[in-house]
């Protein structure tokens, strides 16, 4: 089990240049969709960490030929929709709770079985909330006891197409349907409450898939036609803003600093950090805005300054709800309260995020309260926190990180133990921020 321990920074603050890693969200999709493709698509900036390359492993063993040919860039050869093959070992997700649920949803639409299973971490994760509406379309699931894996899918001869209302915005419940919807006749709608990221539907269009999206009356609505033939495409992965966010805060909470982050996905959709943070007082400049595989991409100037604490709108937390642990360490520098409710969805992530980050502000000294959907922390106004502490990672990479990046701005170091769940997502986290200037040591 890897340990790893930030110092606290001394010094005039952080300072330079980084490329975000790709935004992990668009590789999964990019390696999924190119599977369903008939011909080549060739993908670049993919994201190598572990969940990615998990998933890039299930769609070989669903039959596409997946060849890792450079640094970040792959090939996919598709089998179309409709043509994937029975895989002859169960599929390991490792730590991926989206490869599982939408590779479900993949599954839930072929007459194929397929049995999935995960780390210790995904195994404890229920897979309710995906296979409820998928067994509308006739997919039959068998697995441990409250929907967790590891998990048996079988497909149907034919699939249903359903009209599927969601009790909540989740991008993973509404992409598991449409999936299963592409090998469906006619036509599969999702209803949720309100919009949830939307790069499902952006790259299915991109692919060649009739995807559309209407928002009124309280509800974001989404409909596909099935049985389509998807064209091969060469996407350019963007960065991951879920990624960046750990350098942003970073910069922010430490005076002095000034940092660019390069090639940032900025998706409206996945962007509500930045939005949370400039309302805090955060010194976050946009340059270079453009395109970049049909999401706007740009690249993020980050000086470090005071902050004040706020309430993070929960109507927005589908926007940010990856960067909600490390909203709570720019918090706890900030000065006065900052109010994140509405974020239950938390609790059934990699761990309770809310649980444990309450637990490790409180072991790092700063004061917070928790709440059934949510938590407070109370700020310092800039003074460091105490540190000088111990955190379990829970199996949790966003966690780890967070509190990596709280240990070089309090008063005495920050150990994380469990930190080898970094590389799911972030392979490069400790050699981006050693680059800036961070002393970050691992054991």
């Amino acid at each position: 089990m890897a340990t790893i321990i930030a110092h606290p920074l001394t010094g005039s603050g952080l300072s330079g240049t980084i490329t975000a890693p790709g935004d992990k969200s668009v590789s999964h999709r990019s390696l999924m969709f190119g599977a369903l493709a008939v011909g080549q698509t060739r993908i670049s900036g993919l994201l190598e960490g572990e969940d990615v390359r998990a998933t890039a492993n299930a769609v070989a063993a669903l039959g596409a030929t997946v060849v890792r040919t450079g640094e970040g860039t792959w090939t996919v050869d598709g089998v179309g929709v409709g043509g994937l093959s029975e895989p002859e070992k169960a599929l390991d997700l490792g730590n991926s709770g989206t490869g599982a649920r939408l590779l479900m949803g993949l599954v839930a639409g072929h007459p194929i079985t397929a049995t999935f299973t995960g780390d210790a971490s995904l195994s404890k994760r229920p897979m309710n909330r995906v296979t409820e509406p998928l067994s509308r379309m006739g997919a039959v699931f068998h697995g441990r006891e409250g929907g967790r894996l590891p998990m048996t899918v079988t497909g149907p001869d034919l699939a249903m197409p359903i009209d599927y209302t969601s009790p909540v915005a989740s991008a993973q419940v509404k992409s598991a349907v449409l999936l299963a919807g592409l090998n469906a006749p006619g036509v599969t709608t999702v209803r949720e409450p309100k919009p949830s990221r939307d790069h499902t539907e952006n790259m299915l269009r991109q692919f060649g898939a009739d995807v559309t999206s209407r928002t009124g009356d309280g509800t974001n609505v989404v409909s596909i036609t099935g049985q389509p033939e998807l064209s091969p495409q060469t996407i350019v992965v963007p960065g991951d803003p879920s990624s960046a966010a750990f350098a942003v805060v970073a910069a922010l909470i430490l005076p002095g600093s000034d940092v660019t982050v390069c090639n940032v996905g900025l998706n409206p959709l996945r962007a509500g950090l930045f939005e949370v943070l400039r309302a805090m007082g955060g010194r976050i400049d946009v340059l270079g805005e453009r395109l970049e595989g049909g999401e706007p991409v740009g690249d993020l100037r980050v000086r470090g300054g005071a902050l004040k604490g706020t309430i993070a709108p929960p109507a927005n937390a589908a926007s940010m709800i990856d960067e909600y642990p490390v909203l709570c360490v720019a918090a706890a520098l900030a000065e006065g309260a900052t109010e994140m409710r509405g974020i239950e969805e938390l609790r059934v992530k990699e761990s309770d995020r809310i649980a444990v980050m309450v637990a490790g502000l409180r072991a790092a000294g700063v004061e917070v309260e928790e709440h059934d959907d949510g938590m407070t922390v109370h700020g310092a106004g800039g003074k460091p926190p105490a540190g000088g502490c111990s955190i379990d990672a829970s199996h949790d990479h966003r966690i780890a990180m967070s509190f990596l990046v709280l240990g070089l701005a309090a008063a005495q170091p920050v150990e994380v133990t469990g930190a080898e769940t970094i590389a799911t997502s972030y392979p490069a986290f400790t050699a981006h921020l050693q680059g800036l200037g961070a002393t970050i040591e691992t054991r």
